[in-house]
This record gives structure tokens, sequence and C-alpha cells, in this order.
């Protein structure tokens, strides 16, 4: 199917055989054609025609449809991974996925290539409320619903400081229970991520946090099964949002497992004539199809204008370089004062995956700052057949590391390349006499220039990077380190 884009224009009222351009104060014609950017709309003493209702609703769909597909992106990623969990990975509803390696990362959108993934997705509709043994270390992460709100942080930005302990989530219609010993908590929807970074940069000390993480329910608490933590093994996975019809049939699907929220209920009115309602089967018919696939298409476009050219206040780190907050909700919630940040999280979540106050980077000396670069230092899209230059000044504000990461900009997964797309302070990378570093990016490593300061990139495809910043410091908070641009080489 073709997908048709359709221009803005002004509305244009043919009146009487001479063209009026349509104001503000300029009324609808009791009789006349409306040149509209979706077509012609004739009104006959004062009601649209057939052909004019017929073309009004159809755009009525479309635009639901589009806006529908911006606002469904948090929920849908977390839809995707759980049924890649369930299907890839043969993983059980109590189990947790382990993602070691560059391999096992592929999938996940805009994964850190440096420290281990270890995430699950339960269904707490049969198991009632769960609990989570959190062991202590350096470890970061939480839980969040399946719109990607925290229900709280663990480790060291959570509760428990690093001290481990065990998290106890409550399902939306679970009885309010506080017994001791546990941090308690509720989940507004029936579906959970527990997801868990193991920060310590020891082998064997990062696999003894991750095989220290637990999942049972509540009410086995006295004699908890064993909890299985799986790997990928070489299985191809993908994390991305489903496209085309897939896409909104995984929304129905997941709408049927949830409660609607306060919220989204204006949302679930504008879903229902696209044939996705709460307790009905989706069951599309033809046209609607057509509509839903060319809607998947156009709003996934809307997702990239909206994260790649973010236009959102105070959103550069430094004036005048091209280097974005990344994270750009105002708060873990994704609630403002007076709205909810549509278009930052849309932004966020077309990208990534997961937010939680330590991912904010609010707190000096710990948690994570995420930067984003798409343009060079003239303002250009990073193409992946040039080649780029990136000097890290010394002294990086960071209690812990850095690392820059190269991603696809269609899949938001790594750059595909054999090797790791990705380069940290905790490598073995030449650095400069003055302390400063300099990253390289090409298809090619540059004339004379160290392979392990090189990230390779693809010919015909468009990248974009993250700069990572665990345990940013004062320097960064007050702005006096600044990052310069990626330069061409020329």
């Amino acid at each position: 199917m073709k997908t048709i884009f359709r221009p803005v224009v002004p509305l244009i009222a043919l009146l009487g055989g001479f063209t009026l351009v349509s104001s503000m104060a300029q009324p609808l014609p009791t009789n006349g054609v409306i040149s509209s950017s979706f077509g012609k709309l004739e009104l006959k003493n004062g009601y649209p025609t057939k052909e004019t209702a017929t073309a009004i609703f159809r755009e009525i769909d479309f635009q639901r449809a589009c806006q529908a597909y911006l606002w469904a992106l948090p929920l849908m990623a977390m839809q995707q991974w759980q049924q890649e969990h369930l299907t890839k990975f043969a993983a059980g509803n109590l189990d947790y996925v382990d993602y070691l390696t560059f391999q096992d990362k592929l999938g996940l959108l805009t994964a850190n290539a440096t420290t281990p993934y270890i995430m699950a997705f339960p269904n707490m509709e049969k198991t009632g409320p769960l609990v989570f043994e959190v062991p202590a270390g350096a470890t970061a992460g939480g839980f969040t619903d399946f719109w990607q709100r925290p229900i709280t942080d663990s480790g060291q930005t959570g509760p428990d400081k690093g001290q481990g302990g065990k998290y106890l989530i409550l399902g939306p219609n679970d009885e309010d229970i506080h017994p001791e010993g546990y941090y308690v908590f509720r989940s507004p929807t029936v579906n959970i991520w527990s997801a868990h970074r193991a920060l310590d940069p020891d082998p064997a000390k990062a696999q003894a946090l991750i095989n220290g993480l637990r999942i049972y329910p509540y009410s086995q608490r006295n004699d908890p099964p064993a909890t299985r933590h799986i790997a990928p093994a070489g299985r191809k996975w993908s994390g991305e949002q489903p496209r085309g019809l897939a896409y909104w049939e995984g929304l129905s699907k997941i709408i049927q497992q949830e409660p609607v929220i306060e919220r989204d209920r204006l949302m679930m009115g504008m879903l229902q004539p696209l044939g996705i309602e709460k307790g009905q089967p989706f069951a599309p018919s033809d046209s609607q199809k057509q509509l839903l696939a060319e809607a998947s298409q156009v709003g996934e476009v809307m997702a990239r204008v909206i994260g790649y050219e973010k236009r959102f206040k105070d959103v550069k780190v430094w004036p005048g370089k091209n280097w974005e907050i990344s994270l750009c909700l105002s708060e873990t919630n994704q609630e403002a004062p007076h709205h909810t940040q549509l278009d930052e999280r849309s932004s966020w979540f077309y990208e990534a995956v997961g937010v939680s106050v330590g991912m904010m980077g609010r707190t000096v000396g710990f948690g994570q700052v995420y930067l984003e670069s798409s343009k060079d230092s003239e303002g250009q899209w990073l193409d992946g057949s040039k080649s780029y230059k990136l000097t890290v000044p010394k002294d990086a504000p960071v209690a812990q590391f850095w690392s820059f990461t190269v991603y696809d900009n269609e899949s938001r997964c790594f750059v595909d390349t054999g090797v790791a797309p990705d380069r940290s302070s905790r490598d073995k990378i030449v650095k400069n006499a003055d302390g400063s570093v300099e990253l390289y990016f090409g298809p090619e490593v540059p004339a004379g220039k160290p392979e392990s300061n090189w990230i390779k990139t693809l010919p015909g495809k468009g990248w974009f990077t993250y700069f990572r910043l665990y345990g940013p410091t004062q320097p960064y908070f007050d702005r006096s380190w600044v990052l310069p641009d990626i330069e061409v080489i020329k």
C-alpha cells in the first residue's frame, strides 16, 4: 500500500465562481465547495453531501489513528518486549532474561553496551502481589507500569540506597497490605516491568548481583520458588514497536488486559471508530485495515520528527551546540502541571525504554544523564558513509564512567556492524597527553588513528548517539564542562 502524505494548505472557499481565501472570521458557505488538504468538501443548504461526509469521517479516523500511534508508543514497547520474552526466549511469567553481550542487546532500544541488563515482564493477574528481591551492591533500576511510569526505583537511587531489600508490588485491585520488612508499592497496571543493571565493573561481582535478583508471588513467600535467569543465546529478537496492522493488533490485545486510566478515556473514545474497544474483539474492516496501516507509517514519521528535531524548551545542553537532553520529560510520571507530556514522551519512548528518578540525571554523583546528538557541527544529519571525530575533553564530569554509543536511526537499536558500536572510559582507549580522548566514527578507521577509539558505521544509513554520564558530577550541572559537537573529517 502506498502511503499518502497530505500537505497542509489553507482552506479555500469557492463561492459563486470566484475563489475566496478563508480566514478565522469567514463563515462556511451555505452552498459551495471548500478545498482542503484532503479533498474538496461540498455543502448544500448547509449540509455536507454524502461524499463530503465520507471524506470527513475518513480524515477524522486517520488523524485520530496518527495521534493514537504516538499516544500508545510507551505501552506498545512494553507489549512487544513482553511478547518477545514469551515467544523468542520461552521465558515464563516470573523469569528474568539477562542481556549481557552486544549480541544479546541487539534488539533493545538505545541500550548501552557497557553494563548488563536484567529484565522481566510479569503479569500479576494470576499471581497476585509479587515480591522482588534486589541484592545489596552497585545496581540501578526499578519497576514501572506498562505505560512506563515509575512505580519505584531500586538499588542506588531507590529506597534501599544500594543496601538491597524486598520490594512488594501490588496490582491495581489487590488488597492494601503493608507487611514489615518490605518496600510496598502499587502498580496501576496489571502488567509491570522489572528492569535492573549491574554496575560493578568486576564481572564476577556483577554476575553475583544478577543471580541475586529474584521474583516470586507474595503468597509463596515462606517457600519461594527459584527464579530462572535466561540468556538470549543468539536468538534474534526485536524490542521495536511493531509496524503496520500488528501495531493495532497488539494495542487491542493489551487494552483488554489493563484498566482504563482516567487520563486516557478520551483517547479510548477516539479508538472506538477504529475498531479498538475494551471488551470487544479487534475485527477491522478492509478499509479500517488500510487506514490503520497508513496511520502507523505516518505516525512513525511523526515520532521521528518529534524525536530527532526536538523543539522543546531548554532541550539544548550548551548554547550553540547540537547536544540535547534526550530524556526531556519534566517528571517521571509524564505529567506537566496542566497536561500530559504527549510530545515529550513520544520523543523518548520512540527512541528508548524506561524512565526512573535515577535516569533523570538530577542527583550529583548518582544516576545517569543521557545526552543525544543526531547532527554534526554544521547542523547536518549524521551519515554512516562519512567519517567524523569527537573530542571528549579531559576530566569528564562522572563519578563512575562515560560511554558513547551509535544507534541506527530507524531501528533505534545498535548499529549492527558485527562489533560493539560503543566506546567508554572503562575501555582501553588511547588518551591524549592532556587527558582528552578523540573518538572516530565512519565506515573505515581514519588513516593513522587507533582502532580502539573508532566506532564503525554503515554507509547508506543515518545514525544518532547517546553520550551517557554515569554518576554526573557538578561540572555537568553547572555546565562548566562542555562537550563539543561531532565534526566531519574532511
